[in-house]
């Protein structure tokens, strides 16, 4: 299954996430947005593109919280999967995030704006960086493939 990851696209609508991003996402299984979409209009021009999962992030508005968890677990292919925003300082947020889970094989995040793409523990924790500059793709079948693109 091949998953787009995306975060702190901070954008008012859709349309303010660069189209190279917006063209790989609507290539995906399952697009996951980890926080931080600001408006609600964002998600729903997501929505538009294919399905998603998504947390809201501390810039989202009550709109969004009222329509999103603060974190999620789910499952795909038989990997299981934290989803989260983050908080706090860029040190050591991928130590933190990791933390709020238990018994996981991925980690997905945002909040500090910067890529992340790193095993800690056997736990692969992913943060697409911001939406502006970068984004994810992850594959997930019998091995787990994460890769970290330009926008």
């Amino acid at each position: 299954m091949r998953l787009g990851i995306i975060a702190d696209t901070h954008a008012g609508t859709v349309v303010d996430i660069p189209l190279s991003v917006r063209k790989a996402l609507s290539h995906v299984d399952l697009i996951i947005h980890a926080g931080d979409f600001t408006r609600k209009e964002v998600l729903d021009g997501l929505k538009a593109i294919g399905q998603v999962k998504a947390v809201y992030g501390n810039m989202d508005s009550v709109e969004l919280k009222a329509v999103l968890p603060e974190r999620e677990e789910f499952e795909i292919n038989g990997r299981k999967i934290g989803l989260i925003h983050g908080w706090g300082s860029p040190q050591g947020i991928a130590e933190r995030v990791k933390n709020e889970f238990s018994g996981v094989d991925i980690v997905i995040f945002g909040h500090s704006h910067q890529p992340c793409n790193q095993y800690i523990q056997g736990v692969l924790l992913f943060n697409p960086g911001e939406a502006r500059n970068t984004f994810g793709l992850l594959t997930i079948g019998d091995q787990i493939k994460a890769h970290i693109l330009k926008s």
